[in-house]
């Protein structure tokens, strides 16, 4: 194992968060807060003890082996946390170093469950910041550095164990000519949505803050009723951005590339865009006698399905009293999440394609016990490896999911509550139902739970086996 470079490289990765902190900075002077010296102060403390350590253990090879990158990706993320958590302390405006780390998490894992009770009392720079960290977790921040240098004689690995899904391909020969299409794609996307929000009258700020968490599929607000406050049109906007957002980005590269045969060819793509439609259709009929009129029925519904299915989680309105078949409706769809591939996080549509596939052959086994049948995804064969990784993700997923429900529900909330709450914190969705509702939050949450939810949002955003790998001692025994 490359021990070296399993610091390392994190190490890399914290110099350049410690560069964009200055972002938000900048912000912070420009509205003359006073909070801007705080990301001065964290930037300069995070790049003085990288550059040091760096010196200190510089490798004397740069590659890596599937192993390493699993672990460098976990202990990336909870660095980038924990320096993300620091503005927020320093500044005074989350003291509770637990409080912070947990929006922090939160922000980078692209959850969006938050513990401020006023959010509109936060300074413009903080405000970008909490967004910004759903962007830079969106596509994944190593993916980020990837495009732009080389940490690695062998990036794919890092760019495996960060993406989400469960078959990560490569659009170009090189895992940095990837990197670096995802990441074009994704700005440009971005832009594209800023530009839409500005023309339906929002300011450069929040139209830039709101793009920001809807390209990361977070849902980091700035006001305290989320986007219920904004037009129809700007809901609309986001309700269209959010959908997209959930889209395997290997489609947006088949469309630049003129390959529009193999787009509508994508069972994943239909599938993803059925399950919204049928969604937002059901909820509609369902909620039917709860507004005045039918435009605003079609909105709320069609934004909430579209938020809580690509696990962005802003909202419009308070889903919390919708029927109970609405609400149930909506937990399906935090556990379903959005395309692979995209910036969305749950199960992924096409890992529940697999094993819908896997258990319709394993039936078809039982009847017929001779019969051999490959299973195809997107008109490929699935290699069994890829299956069994399915269906072991599965598992621990329900095993993760159950054992977070008991460790918060010491807190002695409703089932509800503890429920949707840890299906809204693995899945990275945010908002869930009972006390951490649309117009709730997390703040009365026990520290306890705030750090067990923290760490299943962890879990959920980089799909468990990182985190795991990297706290197993047996991936650190020399074989």
């Amino acid at each position: 194992m490359n021990r070296r470079m399993i610091l390392y490289m994190p190490l890399q990765i914290i110099k350049l968060q410690a560069v964009v902190m200055l972002i938000p900075a900048a912000i912070g002077f420009i509205y003359h807060e006073k909070s801007a010296m705080s990301f001065v102060w964290c930037a300069a403390g995070a790049l003085a003890v990288s550059f040091a350590v760096s010196a200190l253990i510089h490798p004397q090879y740069k590659k890596i082996y599937a192993k390493e990158g699993f672990v460098i990706v976990a202990l990336t993320w909870v660095l980038m946390s924990v320096l993300g958590a620091m503005p927020f302390v320093i500044s005074g405006e989350i003291p509770s170093f637990a409080d912070a780390l947990f929006e922090s998490v939160s922000g980078f894992t692209t959850t969006g469950a938050s513990i401020l009770r006023d959010v509109e009392a936060m300074s413009r720079g903080m405000l970008f910041w909490r967004s910004f960290t759903h962007w830079l977790g969106g596509m994944g921040i190593l993916v980020f550095v990837m495009a732009i240098v080389n940490l690695s004689d062998t990036p794919i690995h890092i760019m495996r164990a960060e993406m989400p899904g469960p078959i990560v391909g490569k659009l170009a020969p090189k895992a940095k000519q990837t990197a670096k299409i995802l990441y074009i794609l994704y700005i440009a996307l971005t832009v594209l949505e800023i530009i839409f929000l500005k023309f339906g009258g929002m300011t450069l700020f929040e139209s830039t803050v709101h793009a920001l968490a809807t390209a990361g599929t977070g849902g980091f607000g700035i006001k305290n009723t989320s986007v219920g406050g904004y037009s129809p049109y700007i809901q609309w906007v986001i309700t269209v951005f959010m959908a997209l957002f959930g889209v395997n980005f290997n489609v947006y590269f088949l469309l630049t590339a003129g390959k529009i045969k193999s787009v509508l060819k994508s069972s994943e793509m239909w599938m993803y865009f059925g399950i919204m439609a049928a969604g937002t259709g059901i909820i509609i009929y369902n909620t039917s006698s709860f507004y005045e009129n039918i435009s605003d029925l079609i909105r709320h519904s069609a934004f909430q399905v579209s938020s809580i299915m690509t696990t962005t989680g802003f909202s419009t309105t308070d889903f919390n009293k919708w029927p109970g078949f609405s609400k149930a409706v909506l937990m399906f769809l935090m556990v379903c999440g959005a395309c692979a591939g995209s910036t969305a996080g749950g199960l992924k549509v096409s890992r529940i394609q697999i094993l819908i596939k896997a258990l319709h052959r394993e039936f078809t086994k039982m009847a017929h016990p001779r019969s051999v049948s490959v299973l195809r995804l997107e008109g490929r064969p699935l290699d069994e490896g890829v299956i069994n990784n399915c269906l072991t993700y599965f598992v621990l997923y329900c095993i993760i999911n159950v054992v977070c429900i008991f460790l918060i529900s010491v807190d002695k909330f409703n089932l509800e509550t503890s429920i949707s709450a840890t299906l809204a914190c693995i899945n990275n969705i945010g908002p869930a139902f009972g006390a951490a509702g649309p117009c709730g939050n997390y703040a009365d949450f026990s520290v306890f739970s705030k750090l067990v939810l923290a760490a299943g949002m962890l879990l959920g955003r980089l799909e468990i086996f990182p985190v795991l790998l990297a706290v197993s001692p047996a991936t650190w025994v020399k074989k």
